[in-house]
């Protein structure tokens, strides 16, 4: 995910870390980016739990997603920010 979407992430994170710094003057661009990156998050996590949905391993899907987002936050940790007002 992260290498297929180059670009978008690596602008992401100096926006990221800058609203960790100071959430209040970052929020707006944090929030224009950061729709982006929630979007290719969503579809990769999509991917990744759609067919497991289906099958006999549905009840994994939802420890599975959590993984995934728990990765997420292991990079971007205030990536579940992005909207809050």
């Amino acid at each position: 995910m992260l290498d297929e979407n180059k670009e978008l992430f690596d602008e992401f994170k100096p926006i990221h870390d800058a609203y960790v710094l100071n959430p209040a003057v970052n929020q707006a661009k944090y929030n224009a980016i950061g729709s982006d990156v929630m979007d290719v998050i969503r579809e990769y996590e999509r991917r990744l739990c759609a067919k497991m949905g289906a099958g006999q391993y549905s009840k994994f899907s939802m420890n599975l997603s959590e993984k995934f987002m728990a990765e997420i936050k292991a990079i971007f940790p205030k990536i579940m920010f992005i909207g809050v007002e």
